[in-house]
């Protein structure tokens, strides 16, 4: 059974494509079609090349009328072999670019439905090598593996066999080489499934150092670390350099031994062909024909074993994708409910994440984050979470927000629990600001229309007005029509905040989610923001997760989280009173907003 799974895994890449390729099937046997018409008008080539050799041989070369039927025949055949090989490629391109569009579409939508430590669990700069420039190298594979793959298999096999059909002798003398040429593939091809697996593991962790080294490079410059981060990303690039060339000196012996005694076919066909012409038992015309077809069999045989040496890499290529295409996505059903003053209730909630232990991403380990949280938010309730950084703050509003799946416990909204609710349904009644605000590399009001694809222009300038973002943009080249950068890296930390608050507005949801949305605000930012966010709130329900204890004091209901659980709860007055670690947090932000930088004397 566990031998079966191994395979399966294996063969894992395999699957995954042809489920494609099958959606296709059409145009790849259409274009399999093609390739065998220009197999038959290639083999009419030798054939008329054999008759002229026939008609030269006979004496018979001064009399156009014989062998000018050949001759047309060979020129119409080189023509519909060139034809019927443009048709079988270009069939099979147009199918492949199909299946490679909709792989990259299904996956990259199927990594919106996974949890979303899946995606933060690994490099982006891995993703990004799987999704676009590894699945890119493998299109010319794919887009000539059907028509060339079927030509130059069979070109070799009907060759072979037309020999064989001339003489017996001379087909076995044809297929002398073939054994030891064996022998040297099984030498070339030993251990080759590790071998790619590990060089492609590597080529992964210089990927995701290159991704990084990049994105960096502002820290990196900032803090004078250009040396070290750089000699992380060279020594990823010399050790994938390495092992390329370690890999090849271990191939190297089959290789060379298959490329040097495969084509010498002719080895074992002259000599036997001669010895046969001097008997009689063979016509000349016989043996050059058997000659000419011999040296076709090594071009198209080599260039064969190419294409399934490419497939074996395209294998784990694809296994890529189908790992990230079979992740269990995040289970709900389609309950459809309203959220109108809706109340949210968790019961005993428990929540483990998944950490790589290593650089190559294989090896895991569980961490516990939430240990059992109970809470309740009534409608229209400000409610702030605060605590310690890394007490589990911001994985409760993920959890609420349905961005994870959590292992025990449960969450209601209006008494139904949310694994009862369509993720859409969900999605469209929770408006989420973290403190990273993501601004995509469009313009200022295709970004705030985000919050909601169908809303006019004017409906996201009154959004932009009420978030308290319309001046500046109004300020920048090109209004809203500016172009904001990738990651918005155009505008600044407080100019990112209130779009991202702005596209919030413009969704008009039921619950309000501010992840340390206020992160990045100077003073003259933050009453701007908070007026924002007060407008945002009105007749919502609000979550909010602080670390500036002094914007939340006004809230309803205060819950502070401790190592995953839930430390205590109330007002402002009531934890000042209650709860020491609360108090601790309080007192320590106030006095860290009064204490100057002071230098000290040396």
């Amino acid at each position: 059974m566990a031998k079966e799974k191994s395979l399966e895994n294996k063969n894992a890449g395999y699957k995954f494509l042809f489920k494609y390729i099958s959606r296709h099937k059409f145009f790849y046997l259409l274009s399999i079609v093609f390739a065998i018409l220009s197999v038959g008008s290639f083999m009419f080539q030798y054939y008329s090349v054999y008759k002229l050799t026939i008609l030269l041989l006979n004496g018979k070369a001064d009399a156009l009328i014989y062998y000018r039927p050949w001759l047309i025949t060979l020129v119409i055949s080189l023509v519909l072999c060139e034809l019927f090989h443009i048709f079988s490629t270009s069939i099979s391109h147009i199918a492949t670019f199909k299946v490679i569009g909709e792989m990259r579409l299904e996956v990259t939508e199927k990594l919106v439905q996974v949890p979303m430590g899946y995606a933060l669990s690994r490099p982006f700069g891995v993703l990004k090598s799987i999704i676009v420039e590894k699945v890119e190298s493998v299109e010319p594979l794919l887009a000539h593996a059907v028509p060339e793959l079927t030509s130059k298999t069979l070109i070799p096999i009907v060759l072979v066999v037309y020999i064989f059909s001339l003489d017996w002798r001379m087909g076995l003398a044809s297929m002398a080489t073939l054994p030891i040429s064996y022998i040297f593939l099984l030498i070339m091809m030993k251990d080759y499934k590790p071998r790619f697996e590990e060089y492609t593991n590597i080529s992964k962790n210089m990927n995701a150092r290159a991704v990084e080294y990049i994105n960096g490079i502002q820290v990196i410059k900032a803090f004078g670390r250009a040396k070290s981060s750089y000699k992380q990303y060279e020594d990823a690039v010399v050790l994938n350099a390495e092992y390329g060339v370690k890999w090849m000196r271990k191939v190297a012996v089959g290789t060379s031994g298959m490329m040097a005694v495969l084509p010498a076919i002719l080895i074992s066909v002259l000599p036997i062909g001669i010895l046969l012409c001097i008997n009689g038992s063979l016509t000349y015309a016989t043996f050059i024909l058997i000659v000419i077809l011999s040296m076709g069999i090594f071009g198209p045989l080599m260039a064969a074993m190419n294409f399934v040496d490419g497939l074996s890499s395209a294998n784990y290529v694809f296994s890529d994708l189908a790992e990230i295409y079979n992740y269990p996505p995040i289970k709900r059903n389609n309950k459809n409910i309203s959220f109108k003053n809706t109340d949210i209730v968790v019961e005993d909630l428990k929540f483990s994440y998944e950490i790589r232990k290593n650089k190559d991403n294989i090896e895991s380990e569980k961490i516990e984050v939430l240990k059992g949280i109970s809470l309740k938010i009534n409608p229209g309730d400000v409610t702030a979470l605060v605590g310690p950084s890394g007490s589990g703050k911001s994985t409760i509003a993920k959890l609420i927000a349905g961005f994870w799946d959590w292992q025990e416990g449960s969450i209601y909204f209006n008494g139904v629990n949310a694994k009862d609710i369509s993720l859409d349904t969900l999605n469209a009644n929770i408006a989420y600001v973290s403190q990273d605000n993501f601004l995509f590399n469009e313009s200022v009001m295709e970004n705030i229309r985000k919050g909601n694809i169908n809303a006019t222009d004017k409906e996201v300038i009154e959004a932009a007005k009420a978030s308290g973002c319309h001046e500046f943009i109004m300020n920048l080249e090109n209004s809203y029509r500016t172009i904001v950068g990738s990651g918005g890296g155009h505008l600044s930390g407080g100019e990112k905040q209130r779009i991202s608050i702005a596209r919030a507005m413009l969704k008009d949801a039921e619950i309000i989610i501010l992840d340390e949305a206020t992160a990045y605000s100077d003073p003259e930012n933050e009453a701007i923001v908070q007026d924002a966010v007060s407008k945002l709130i009105v007749g919502k329900s609000l979550i909010v997760i602080a670390h500036r204890l002094s914007t939340i004091t006004d809230s309803d209901q205060i819950i502070v989280i401790n190592n995953g659980v839930v430390e205590n709860k109330g007002d402002h007055k009531y934890l000042m009173d209650n709860c020491e670690l609360y108090k601790d947090m309080y007192n320590a932000h106030i006095s860290a907003k009064d204490v100057p930088i002071i230098k000290e004397e040396k």
